[in-house]
């Protein structure tokens, strides 16, 4: 019978998942904490990889590395039963994590994907969202 190595509430115990979804919380806060009233109606989700149906790296809301989307705005309609949806930005863990070289390249590459779908979200330039006005 083998025991797990760590114990279950310690931070080595998380999936990668789960310490993906801790990175995106971390690098979105700052952007959170300076337009978190324009964001009120803005959700953020995390999926392990882009489905293949979904639209090219070039269309509008996408942000891409060559063919491979790594996040998607998806704006606020309507879905197949009639009801309303929020916008939402989404994050593609594994395209994201293929990118990085550590952890600290992964939170920087998050920060700056965030900040482009918020700024494609509120029609502004990524300089406004991140910049130090």
């Amino acid at each position: 019978m083998r025991a797990p190595l760590y114990p279950a509430g310690s931070p080595a115990s998380r999936t990668r998942a789960e310490r993906f979804d801790a990175v995106v919380l971390e690098a979105l806060e700052p952007i959170e904490d300076r337009w978190g009233a324009e964001l009120d109606d803005l959700d953020v989700a995390v999926d392990d990889v882009p489905d293949v149906g979904d639209t090219a790296p070039d269309d509008d809301g996408v942000v891409g590395d060559g063919d491979i989307p790594l996040a998607r705005l998806v704006p606020a309609g309507v879905d197949r039963r009639g009801a309303p949806t929020r916008a939402r930005i989404v994050l593609y863990r594994r395209p994201l994590e293929a990118r990085a070289l550590d952890g600290e390249d992964l939170a920087d590459l998050l920060h700056d994907v965030l900040v482009e779908q918020v700024a494609e979200y509120l029609g502004v330039e990524p300089d406004t969202i991140d910049g130090e006005d």
